[in-house]
């Protein structure tokens, strides 16, 4: 098996460094002769089947190839890997940028669009025809042939450096790790931390014995305690100094790659008329401009600052108290700790409390539960096997082959049989994996000819709590929210039945994707969905009431800190796009520092801003630039649809139906305005997230 193999289901052991170059130099070979025979067929005889569909099939090959070789690059990361793969980014790049800028090609769709079949289409291919137009013209297909050269280069030098700038970020969080040799230092930390750390410390060192050792690192399971618990402030100190540090020194600075990104996000968006980059990606986005996303940003702003300063004068207030010491600003690598100290104080409540109840087996095992409950499906475990790479074993009968031993495999089904879709879950960190949580599609299938149905393959995976010795991997409950909002990502995914990939699924705008991830996080608040996986790993007990009411009187708790921090990701990412890729501040740091003023909380020393490691923006060509203001869009859709549930019920499956087949299932087909209409009735209604969060909000 190759990286062009049509299988479903990957031989990941098979798909080797050495076959990238070649493999993926045939499919772009291949995608090339398929576009080349769209782009000059007969103009007479033009019609939607050998023009869009024939175009949207073009690609296939390499579309599946590279994303296989991308996954692995994510998940598998090796200097083999990594090589093969920045050898052929810039070559791939290519390609896809001059698709739309063939110009035989695109007098080709024009001449089809203004065909009588082109001029009656109705619906989904309406939208299609109409989209793809977009596309192209969005893409440069107007520019003058220098122009085009141009944009060529803009796009491959963008991939190169965001790129780098991404593989910057996994080498700086890897390079470090604090060794504690003195265990009074681990004092305040909870077991389930402790026991991680010295895991850690022996896997590293299997030689140690009985030796004292406890390892952290800058990977969230291990470092977000170690922030939260730890009554050492030079320890926190050391791991934050560490943190924010990460993509600010040598050799992983990122300074210059930032600059180099936003002057070349510009150039591409003055180049295709566009006098910023926001206004080049949001045009057809819910947002329209990225005037109107910042003044969303800003109007939010404005209705939480007042309880923001509220808020963060209590927990001065408060370390105050407890010290002995005059109130004033916190330390950065304090305010975490404190932050913890007082929800503890205040609401009784110790999150390490729910961990015995989130094992992540039966996190999975009650998530799927649910969720054939409320979209009448089915999901079955299949067996897997890992294989090293370059293995040469057939995979036996039956068995799904996964690129770690910890990787799982599952299928989506209806309740009549068909197959949906499958998908692969890998959850916990490692060296060669990138940071955070994600979903991906490794395959778009959808509604076929002669009424078949091709099913949708898909991955979910992220860096949680792994399992220590002697128990299963026992989560928090920001933990479960992820394990949710990924799997309503798959969801989207997996539920998509329109008849044409490219509007199939999660390719939908970029501010309504996060709508189908964030609104499954509301479950895990929910006694009627806790009740499908909060039980005690050892006992079997369910959570106990007590215990559930402590964690939701808590889960407002600093509520308006927790909604300026996602406001002030948004507020820097428009800033950077919209004024200092224009006029490229001398510092950039400071810059961004005196434009995030009023979104962050006052501390003694001034911490560095995410910007440098801030892969949302930077590790991606398009990504999250310009768009980051989408995760609190989106929140706001999903605060307000969940609102119906509520009303009818959070487990009445008509509701999910509807749910299902008015948002989940259409993916790009009508524009996500009139899908969200037709969920709720009504347009999207802000108080609703203000409702939730138990804030006043203010006025509109």
């Amino acid at each position: 098996m190759s990286f062009l193999d049509p299988a479903f289901t990957p031989a990941w052991s098979r798909l080797t460094a050495d076959r990238v170059e070649p493999e993926i130099t045939t499919a772009l070979a291949q995608a090339q002769q398929r576009i080349d025979a769209v782009a000059t067929q007969d103009r007479s005889r033009l019609t939607f089947a050998s023009v869009l569909t024939a175009l949207d099939d073009a690609t296939e090959t390499l579309d599946r190839a590279w994303s296989r070789v991308t996954h692995l690059d994510a998940v598998c990361n090796a200097q083999a890997l990594r090589a093969a793969h920045n050898a052929m980014l810039p070559k791939v790049t290519d390609f896809y940028t001059r698709i739309s800028l063939n110009e035989e090609l695109w007098r080709m769709l024009q001449a089809y669009a203004a065909t009588p079949e082109a001029k009656a289409l109705t619906g989904t291919r309406r939208r299609f025809l109409t989209e793809t137009l977009e596309n192209f013209r969005e893409s440069g297909a107007d520019l003058p042939p220098a122009g085009k050269r141009e944009l060529e280069r803009l796009n491959s030098e963008l991939s190169a450096a965001t790129q780098k700038f991404s593989e910057n970020v996994l080498d700086a969080t890897n390079a470090w790790e604090l060794v504690v040799t003195d265990e009074a230092r681990l004092a305040g930390l909870p077991e389930s931390a402790r026991s991680a750390a010295r895991q850690s410390f022996l896997q590293k060192n299997p030689d140690a014995g009985e030796r004292p050792g406890w390892r952290f690192t800058l990977h969230t399971p291990s470092y977000l305690p170690l922030m939260k618990h730890a009554q050492d402030d030079n320890l926190r100190r050391t791991a934050w100094t560490a943190a924010t540090g990460v993509g600010r020194q040598a050799p992983y600075d990122n300074a210059a790659l930032m600059q180099q990104i936003l002057a070349l996000r510009q150039a591409k968006a003055v180049l295709l008329g566009r006098p910023h980059f926001p206004d080049l990606v949001l045009g057809r986005r819910m947002a329209k401009s990225g005037a109107n996303a910042l003044k969303f940003v800003e109007n939010l702003h404005q209705r939480i600052v007042a309880e923001f300063a509220v808020e963060q004068k209590a927990l001065e207030a408060f370390k105050a108290a407890r010290t002995g010491q005059p109130a004033g600003p916190l330390e950065p690598w304090e305010a975490t700790y404190w932050a913890e100290q007082r929800r503890r104080a205040e609401y009784h409540f110790d999150e390490e409390e729910l961990r015995p109840y989130f094992s992540i087996e039966r996190v999975i095992n009650g998530l799927f539960r649910l969720t054939e409950t409320l979209f009448d499906v089915k999901l079955i475990e299949r067996p897997t096997i890992f294989l090293e790479p370059g293995q040469n074993r057939t995979t036996p009968e039956g068995a799904v082959e996964v690129w770690h031993p910890e990787v799982k495999f599952y299928e989506l089904r209806d309740r009549d049989g068909r197959h949906l879709g499958s998908f692969f879950a890998d959850w916990h960190p490692r060296e060669s994996k990138r940071g955070g949580a994600w979903m991906d599609a490794l395959e778009t299938g959808g509604p076929r000819t002669g009424g078949k149905f091709a099913p949708h393959l898909g991955l979910i995976a992220g860096n949680l709590t792994a399992p220590v010795a002697g128990q299963p991997a026992l989560l928090t409950h920001d933990e479960v929210s992820t394990i949710f909002h990924e799997f309503g990502h798959l969801l989207h995914h997996l539920f998509g039945t329109v008849e044409i990939k490219a509007l199939n699924g999660i390719h939908v705008t970029w501010d309504f994707v996060e709508l189908p991830s964030q609104i499954l996080e509301n479950w895990t608040w929910e006694r009627g969905g806790l009740d499908f996986f909060a039980r005690h790993y050892q006992t079997g007990e369910p959570l106990p009431p007590a215990l559930l009411e402590k964690m939701r009187a808590a889960r407002n708790y600093l509520a308006a800190s927790g909604m300026m921090r996602q406001l002030a990701f948004g507020k820097m990412d428009l800033e950077l796009h919209l004024h200092a890729a224009l006029h490229p501040p001398a510092d950039l740091e400071a810059w961004l520092r005196e434009k995030m003023a009023a979104y962050t909380a006052r501390y003694r020393t001034e911490p560095p801003t995410i910007a440098a490691k801030f892969t949302h923006l930077f590790a991606n060509p398009v990504g999250y630039a310009a768009g980051y203001y989408s995760y609190k869009w989106a929140e706001v859709l999903d605060a307000d649809a969940f609102t119906r549930f509520q009303r009818e019920g959070i487990l009445n499956p008509a509701t999910g139906k509807s749910f299902r087949d008015t948002i989940l299932a259409q993916g790009n087909s009508a524009p996500p305005e009139e899908l969200f209409r037709k969920f709720l009735g009504r347009d999207p209604d802000p108080q609703a997230l203000f409702i939730r969060c138990g804030l006043a909000g203010g006025p509109n």
